[in-house]
């Protein structure tokens, strides 16, 4: 991979074509879903009640899930992939389909003209995203990536805290994931045992984006990984009982070093009986704790070098849910300004995430070649459910 891939990625969001392209347009931005599975419903409740968004299709493979998802929400259209990208009115295409699928899904939107917004994470593997991305600037279009709920109330008003000197200059940071693992709880869980997911991959993005929002770029990582058994067991729905083969680590801990300074220790796992999620940042005046960076509210808590206890801050900003990176992005382009969750990020994300892989498999420090710029912070009063777009 080449160094320049990350100012490569922010060309989709200044491109001149792309500033015509919004120009031509005005009043709410035209959407359409692919992917009618589990997540889709987050998404679909919140662009639903967005009003700068209209929701014009929903797409699956399963014509029929998609037809039911789109009743279920009010959307005008439904069908497969090819009946949805033919919309004219859409013009940012959310693509929920299933990690192997993002690249050939976000290609063929970029293919029929349509600005794309994908779940993480962005590709398979980082090769496919700066492809990806290249794609889109050469046609003058946006690529947007999940996660965004580094754009929640709770991350929101720790990176404010952290701008306002709270806790001095960030030193480092620990961040932790454990969980059972997903077959607990989701009625088809083997997709997230697949390359391509795993807690690195699947869990990994909230944490690693979450730390890129406030500490800048990643420069190395170094890393371990185990598998703690080769077979999982569905633990719940009309597949319960189910054994299926695991594909990837089951526990992973990286070592991650930020260009600016700072250096934190993370741990993603679900081989662990207890839920446990946290980060925290050290700074050379304090200590930040966030929330769990798989939400959007709260707690926000700090410690200062005197404190003898955590006391809570306030935490402003809006916790509306999944689908405000998609309305960032579409007011950013009718705005003509750079969306925040935007596609560099997502690719510096996914490079930090296939160095740790690479790491742990041999045993050493891998130099990252992707760089993104740090997101600026949403206004505190910036509303999803408030009509900007006229």
């Amino acid at each position: 991979m080449t160094g320049g891939t990350g100012t490569t990625g922010e060309a989709d969001a200044t491109s001149e074509a792309a500033a015509t392209a919004a120009g031509a347009n005005g009043g709410p931005v035209g959407v359409a879903l692919v992917g009618a599975g589990a997540i889709s419903d987050a998404y679909l409740r919140n662009l639903t009640a967005f009003p700068d968004i209209r929701v014009l299709g929903v797409a699956d493979l399963d014509v029929a899930r998609a037809a039911a998802k789109a009743q279920e929400h009010g959307v005008p259209m439904s069908g497969d992939v090819g009946t949805v990208l033919a919309i004219p009115e859409v013009e940012i295409v959310v693509n929920l389909t299933i990690p192997a699928a993002h690249a050939a899904v976000a290609t063929a939107a970029l293919r029929a003209g349509k600005h794309v917004y994908g779940e993480k994470p962005l590709t398979l593997d980082p090769e496919e995203g700066e492809k990806l991305l290249a794609e889109a600037a050469e046609r003058g279009l946006r690529v947007g990536n999940a996660p965004d709920t580094f754009l929640g109330a709770g991350l929101q008003s720790a990176k404010r805290a952290l701008a306002a000197g709270l806790i001095g200059t960030p030193v480092a940071a620990t961040a932790v994931m454990q969980s059972p693992g997903p077959e607990s709880w989701h009625p088809n869980p083997e997709f997230l045992y697949q390359r391509g997911a795993g807690p690195l991959f699947d869990i990994g993005p909230y944490y690693l984006t979450a730390l890129v929002a406030m500490l800048g770029p990643l420069c190395q990582v170094a890393a371990t990984a185990r598998q703690a058994r080769p077979h999982r067991v569905i633990g719940s729905g009309p597949k319960g009982g189910t054994r299926f083969a695991v594909e990837v680590p089951t526990h992973v801990m990286a070592l991650l070093d930020f260009t600016g300074g700072a250096s934190a220790s993370s741990t993603f796992s679900f081989d662990s009986p207890a839920h446990i999620t946290m980060i925290e940042i050290i700074g050379t005046e304090g200590m930040l704790s966030l929330p769990d960076p798989n939400t959007f509210a709260g707690p926000l808590r700090v410690r200062g070098a005197g404190d003898k206890e955590w006391r809570e801050l306030p935490v402003e900003g809006t916790s509306a849910g999944r689908g405000l990176g998609v309305l960032d992005m579409a007011r950013a382009l009718r705005g003509n300004v750079p969306h925040r969750a935007s596609g560099a990020l997502a690719l510096h994300v996914l490079e930090a995430m296939n160095a740790i892989a690479l790491s742990a498999e041999h045993g050493e420090f891998r130099r990252l070649s992707t760089t993104a710029r740090e997101p600026d912070p949403l206004p505190a009063a910036w509303d999803p459910r408030e009509a900007t777009l006229t």
